[in-house]
């Protein structure tokens, strides 16, 4: 169980990214977390493992308090948590492999991952990741090579070799295309339904909303403004997330918004 309780961030400049959010996700969820650029979804997911700090609040995932451990213990509550960015944070020069095996930094020994040297059963970790993602013959190509989409499939496999208990990926399908958006998507939704990963996804896309999560929030301005199934998510609650202007149109049964 993860709960977010009165979570708020304040940045030096005065933005106030989060204020006082709180909710629960169950272990095996898939939530989606919707609203406008600049709502709050990015900054949430950064504090849910410690890549900001909160203001205020907690977080706590399976009784401990997140907000609050430091040093190694931090380190082994990271190990559990896969991230995965829009604009997929590899290192374009290296090979896919360096990159996938660089999800496991927070299992090797220290001096040994300065070298990036990785066992044999690490070696073995990273290829059985690239095969669950289907790009096991990209292996030895440079990321740079490589599609977005493929990109993002090495960004996923990355992420497994930490053995993630729970995946926080912002917008990882918002600069691919539809057909791409849906293949990556597949690929959590099997990890969340196959591995019982739970996952928190931000997302922009409503149809997409409505094809994979089993839960969404929606953020406007920081705050928690909806909380539900997607199937409660109305013309009326839709509006309440993305305002007035935001355009909506049905595809596929689904909602798609764009901001004016």
């Amino acid at each position: 169980m993860l709960r977010i309780e009165n979570l708020s961030k304040t940045f030096p400049d005065g933005t106030q990214a989060l204020k006082n959010v709180s909710f629960e996700v169950k272990d095996g969820e898939f939530l989606a977390v919707i609203g406008l650029s600049g709502s709050g979804k990015s900054t949430l997911l950064r504090c849910i493992n410690r890549l900001i700090d909160p203001t205020e609040g907690r977080i706590v995932w399976d009784d401990v308090d997140v907000t609050a451990v430091q040093g190694k213990e931090l380190r082994r509550v990271r190990r559990q948590i896969g991230m995965i960015f829009q604009q997929f944070n590899l290192v374009k020069r290296s090979s896919v492999m360096t990159n996938v095996l660089s999800g496991r930094l927070g299992y090797a020994n220290p001096w040994a991952s300065l070298l990036h040297r990785f066992s044999a059963e690490d070696h073995q970790r990273a290829i059985t990741a690239l095969e669950r993602v289907g790009i096991s013959e990209k292996a030895d190509n440079r990321a740079d090579q490589l599609s977005g989409g493929q990109q993002q499939r090495v960004g996923i496999a990355r992420a497994l070799m930490q053995e993630p208990r729970l995946m926080l990926a912002d917008e990882p399908v918002a600069s691919l295309d539809p057909v791409l958006a849906h293949s990556i998507l597949r690929y959590l939704e099997l990890l969340n339904q196959q591995d019982n990963i739970t996952v928190l996804c931000s997302l922009h896309f409503l149809d997409l909303v409505h094809r994979y999560a089993t839960r969404v929030i929606g953020l406007k301005d920081g705050v928690l403004v909806f909380d539900g199934l997607p199937s409660e998510l109305t013309r009326e609650r839709f509006k309440e997330v993305y305002g007035e202007e935001a355009e909506m149109v049905s595809v596929g049964g689904g909602m798609n918004a764009t901001a004016n």
